[in-house]
Protein backbone atom coordinates (compact mmCIF):
# COMPACT_ATOMS: atom_id res chain seq x y z
CA UNK A 1 0.00 0.00 0.00
CA UNK A 2 1.38 3.68 -1.14
CA UNK A 3 0.44 6.14 1.78
CA UNK A 4 1.71 9.08 -0.44
CA UNK A 5 0.55 10.42 -3.79
CA UNK A 6 3.02 10.49 -5.77
CA UNK A 7 2.91 13.95 -7.50
CA UNK A 8 4.70 15.52 -10.67
CA UNK A 9 5.31 18.45 -11.55
CA UNK A 10 3.34 20.59 -13.74
CA UNK A 11 5.99 22.33 -15.95
CA UNK A 12 8.74 19.71 -16.15
CA UNK A 13 6.62 16.59 -15.23
CA UNK A 14 9.22 15.11 -12.99
CA UNK A 15 7.66 13.69 -10.01
CA UNK A 16 7.77 15.26 -6.83
CA UNK A 17 9.22 13.50 -3.56
CA UNK A 18 6.24 13.52 -1.08
CA UNK A 19 7.23 14.43 2.24
CA UNK A 20 7.17 12.05 5.02
CA UNK A 21 6.29 12.45 8.42
CA UNK A 22 3.68 12.53 11.14
CA UNK A 23 2.33 15.70 9.74
CA UNK A 24 2.32 14.33 6.26
CA UNK A 25 0.16 11.10 7.43
CA UNK A 26 -2.25 13.04 9.82
CA UNK A 27 -3.41 15.56 7.58
CA UNK A 28 -3.81 16.37 4.10
CA UNK A 29 -0.21 18.35 2.83
CA UNK A 30 -0.65 21.16 0.46
CA UNK A 31 -0.78 19.77 -3.05
CA UNK A 32 2.66 20.74 -4.88
CA UNK A 33 2.44 22.03 -7.91
CA UNK A 34 6.21 22.52 -8.91
CA UNK A 35 9.33 20.37 -8.69
CA UNK A 36 11.89 22.14 -6.01
CA UNK A 37 14.25 22.78 -9.27
CA UNK A 38 11.55 24.43 -11.22
CA UNK A 39 10.54 26.78 -8.22
CA UNK A 40 13.66 27.67 -7.36
CA UNK A 41 13.98 28.80 -10.77
CA UNK A 42 11.11 31.50 -10.47
CA UNK A 43 12.27 34.83 -8.99
CA UNK A 44 9.97 36.21 -6.63
CA UNK A 45 9.90 40.34 -6.41
CA UNK A 46 10.90 41.16 -2.86
CA UNK A 47 12.28 44.28 -0.86
CA UNK A 48 11.68 47.78 -1.82
CA UNK A 49 9.28 48.65 -5.20
CA UNK A 50 8.14 51.20 -7.27
CA UNK A 51 4.55 52.04 -5.36
CA UNK A 52 2.41 51.07 -8.74
CA UNK A 53 4.34 49.20 -11.04
CA UNK A 54 6.45 46.65 -8.49
CA UNK A 55 9.15 47.44 -10.40
CA UNK A 56 12.04 46.00 -7.72
CA UNK A 57 14.47 49.29 -6.92
CA UNK A 58 17.21 47.32 -5.74
CA UNK A 59 18.62 46.68 -9.04
CA UNK A 60 17.54 49.98 -10.43
CA UNK A 61 19.90 52.80 -10.89
CA UNK A 62 19.17 55.93 -8.50
CA UNK A 63 18.49 57.75 -12.40
CA UNK A 64 15.59 55.82 -12.79
CA UNK A 65 13.95 56.53 -9.53
CA UNK A 66 11.95 58.96 -8.12
CA UNK A 67 10.80 58.67 -4.14
CA UNK A 68 8.72 55.97 -4.21
CA UNK A 69 8.39 55.97 -8.09
CA UNK A 70 10.18 54.24 -10.90
CA UNK A 71 11.09 57.28 -13.49
CA UNK A 72 8.63 55.40 -16.15
CA UNK A 73 5.83 55.92 -13.54
CA UNK A 74 6.90 59.00 -12.86
CA UNK A 75 5.97 59.77 -16.33
CA UNK A 76 3.05 58.11 -16.50
CA UNK A 77 1.65 60.34 -13.64
CA UNK A 78 2.91 63.61 -14.69
CA UNK A 79 0.55 63.19 -17.86
CA UNK A 80 -2.89 64.48 -17.05
CA UNK A 81 -4.42 61.83 -19.14
CA UNK A 82 -2.98 59.24 -17.39
CA UNK A 83 -2.57 60.61 -14.10
CA UNK A 84 -4.29 58.23 -10.99
CA UNK A 85 -5.97 55.71 -13.34
CA UNK A 86 -4.28 52.76 -11.95
CA UNK A 87 -3.90 52.79 -8.70
CA UNK A 88 -1.23 49.69 -8.38
CA UNK A 89 0.21 46.82 -9.68
CA UNK A 90 1.15 43.24 -8.07
CA UNK A 91 3.08 41.28 -9.95
CA UNK A 92 4.47 37.93 -8.18
CA UNK A 93 7.67 37.40 -10.11
CA UNK A 94 10.44 38.81 -12.02
CA UNK A 95 10.37 38.33 -15.86
CA UNK A 96 13.56 36.16 -16.34
CA UNK A 97 14.22 33.76 -19.43
CA UNK A 98 12.43 30.78 -16.91
CA UNK A 99 9.49 32.37 -16.54
CA UNK A 100 9.43 33.62 -20.41
CA UNK A 101 9.44 30.20 -21.68
CA UNK A 102 6.44 28.55 -18.49
CA UNK A 103 4.48 31.46 -19.91
CA UNK A 104 5.65 30.56 -23.82
CA UNK A 105 4.36 27.53 -23.30
CA UNK A 106 1.02 28.40 -20.69
CA UNK A 107 0.12 30.95 -24.11
CA UNK A 108 1.29 29.34 -27.09
CA UNK A 109 1.29 25.78 -26.62
CA UNK A 110 -2.06 25.44 -24.94
CA UNK A 111 -0.89 24.01 -21.83
CA UNK A 112 -3.89 25.25 -19.34
CA UNK A 113 -2.87 23.51 -17.07
CA UNK A 114 -0.12 26.12 -15.76
CA UNK A 115 -2.51 28.85 -14.76
CA UNK A 116 -2.92 26.10 -11.80
CA UNK A 117 0.21 27.23 -10.50
CA UNK A 118 0.32 30.82 -10.44
CA UNK A 119 -3.83 30.62 -9.48
CA UNK A 120 -2.97 30.21 -5.51
CA UNK A 121 -0.82 33.12 -5.39
CA UNK A 122 -3.98 35.38 -6.86
CA UNK A 123 -6.10 33.80 -3.86
CA UNK A 124 -3.57 35.22 -1.26
CA UNK A 125 -2.98 38.41 -3.21
CA UNK A 126 -7.21 38.86 -3.07
CA UNK A 127 -7.31 38.61 0.42
CA UNK A 128 -5.81 41.68 0.83
CA UNK A 129 -6.65 43.72 -2.49
CA UNK A 130 -10.66 42.53 -1.93
CA UNK A 131 -12.02 43.83 -5.14
CA UNK A 132 -15.66 43.73 -6.28
CA UNK A 133 -14.96 42.66 -9.74
CA UNK A 134 -12.06 40.60 -11.39
CA UNK A 135 -11.66 42.03 -15.25
CA UNK A 136 -9.61 39.69 -17.07
CA UNK A 137 -7.38 41.57 -20.16
CA UNK A 138 -9.24 40.42 -23.41
CA UNK A 139 -7.54 38.95 -26.14
CA UNK A 140 -8.36 39.76 -30.07
CA UNK A 141 -10.70 37.32 -31.46
CA UNK A 142 -8.09 36.15 -33.90
CA UNK A 143 -5.75 35.86 -30.39
CA UNK A 144 -8.44 33.74 -28.93
CA UNK A 145 -8.98 31.46 -31.83
CA UNK A 146 -5.65 30.91 -32.15
CA UNK A 147 -4.52 30.22 -28.59
CA UNK A 148 -8.31 28.40 -27.49
CA UNK A 149 -8.56 30.64 -24.21
CA UNK A 150 -7.58 33.79 -22.68
CA UNK A 151 -4.53 33.09 -20.30
CA UNK A 152 -6.21 35.53 -18.03
CA UNK A 153 -9.29 34.24 -17.88
CA UNK A 154 -8.45 30.69 -16.87
CA UNK A 155 -5.77 32.39 -13.67
CA UNK A 156 -9.35 33.67 -12.30
CA UNK A 157 -10.90 30.11 -12.78
CA UNK A 158 -8.07 27.97 -11.53
CA UNK A 159 -8.44 30.90 -8.53
CA UNK A 160 -12.17 30.54 -7.92
CA UNK A 161 -12.58 34.20 -8.88
CA UNK A 162 -15.45 35.21 -11.04
CA UNK A 163 -14.38 36.91 -14.45
CA UNK A 164 -16.10 39.94 -15.24
CA UNK A 165 -15.30 39.73 -18.91
CA UNK A 166 -16.79 43.72 -19.72
CA UNK A 167 -14.27 44.20 -21.98
CA UNK A 168 -13.32 43.94 -25.67
CA UNK A 169 -10.06 44.42 -27.90
CA UNK A 170 -10.45 46.90 -30.69
CA UNK A 171 -7.29 47.60 -31.58
CA UNK A 172 -4.44 44.76 -31.55
CA UNK A 173 -1.31 45.66 -32.60
CA UNK A 174 1.37 44.89 -30.19
CA UNK A 175 2.15 48.04 -27.80
CA UNK A 176 5.83 46.20 -26.26
CA UNK A 177 7.35 47.33 -29.82
CA UNK A 178 6.07 50.49 -29.91
CA UNK A 179 7.61 53.74 -28.01
CA UNK A 180 6.97 54.96 -25.23
CA UNK A 181 5.30 58.35 -27.01
CA UNK A 182 3.53 56.24 -29.34
CA UNK A 183 1.92 53.93 -26.80
CA UNK A 184 0.54 57.06 -24.81
CA UNK A 185 -1.15 58.22 -27.97
CA UNK A 186 -2.43 55.57 -30.12
CA UNK A 187 -6.45 55.15 -29.62
CA UNK A 188 -8.02 53.58 -26.34
CA UNK A 189 -6.89 49.85 -27.07
CA UNK A 190 -10.40 48.56 -25.13
CA UNK A 191 -14.53 49.01 -25.24
CA UNK A 192 -16.02 48.41 -22.44
CA UNK A 193 -19.89 46.76 -22.14
CA UNK A 194 -22.53 48.64 -22.15
CA UNK A 195 -24.57 47.40 -19.82
CA UNK A 196 -21.49 46.84 -17.00
CA UNK A 197 -22.22 48.04 -14.15
CA UNK A 198 -18.83 49.59 -12.22
CA UNK A 199 -19.91 52.71 -10.51
CA UNK A 200 -18.38 53.25 -7.20
CA UNK A 201 -16.79 49.29 -7.90
CA UNK A 202 -13.19 48.35 -7.03
CA UNK A 203 -11.61 46.86 -9.71
CA UNK A 204 -9.28 43.93 -10.37
CA UNK A 205 -7.32 43.85 -13.79
CA UNK A 206 -5.62 40.36 -14.42
CA UNK A 207 -3.21 39.97 -17.19
CA UNK A 208 0.00 37.39 -17.33
CA UNK A 209 2.79 39.78 -17.71
CA UNK A 210 3.06 43.89 -17.27
CA UNK A 211 5.98 44.98 -19.73
CA UNK A 212 5.16 48.80 -20.52
CA UNK A 213 2.03 49.10 -18.20
CA UNK A 214 0.43 50.59 -21.33
CA UNK A 215 -1.99 47.98 -21.62
CA UNK A 216 -2.91 48.03 -17.93
CA UNK A 217 -3.10 51.61 -18.09
CA UNK A 218 -5.76 52.09 -21.09
CA UNK A 219 -8.42 49.53 -19.54
CA UNK A 220 -7.81 51.13 -15.85
CA UNK A 221 -8.54 54.77 -17.84
CA UNK A 222 -11.86 53.43 -19.43
CA UNK A 223 -13.35 52.03 -16.06
CA UNK A 224 -11.64 55.09 -14.20
CA UNK A 225 -13.62 57.13 -17.23
CA UNK A 226 -16.86 54.89 -16.40
CA UNK A 227 -17.73 55.56 -12.70
CA UNK A 228 -14.83 52.78 -11.03
CA UNK A 229 -13.56 53.67 -7.61
CA UNK A 230 -9.64 53.00 -8.13
CA UNK A 231 -8.22 50.09 -10.33
CA UNK A 232 -5.30 48.14 -9.26
CA UNK A 233 -3.96 44.77 -11.85
CA UNK A 234 -2.46 41.60 -11.21
CA UNK A 235 -0.06 39.98 -13.00
CA UNK A 236 2.10 36.80 -13.17
CA UNK A 237 5.28 38.24 -14.53
CA UNK A 238 6.49 41.87 -14.29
Amino acid sequence: MNLFEQECCLYCHNPIAPIVGWRALLSKETEHLLCPVCEGKLEKILGETCRICSRPFQPLNEQYREGDLCYDCTRWEQDPDWQGNLLKNHSLYLYNDFLKEMIATYKFRGDYVIAKIFAERLKKEVINIRPDLFVPIPLSEERLYERGFNQATALLTFAGCPAAEILTRVHSEKQSKKSRAERIHIPQVFKLSPESDIDGKKVLLVDDIYTTGSTLRHAAKLLKAAGAANIESFTIGR
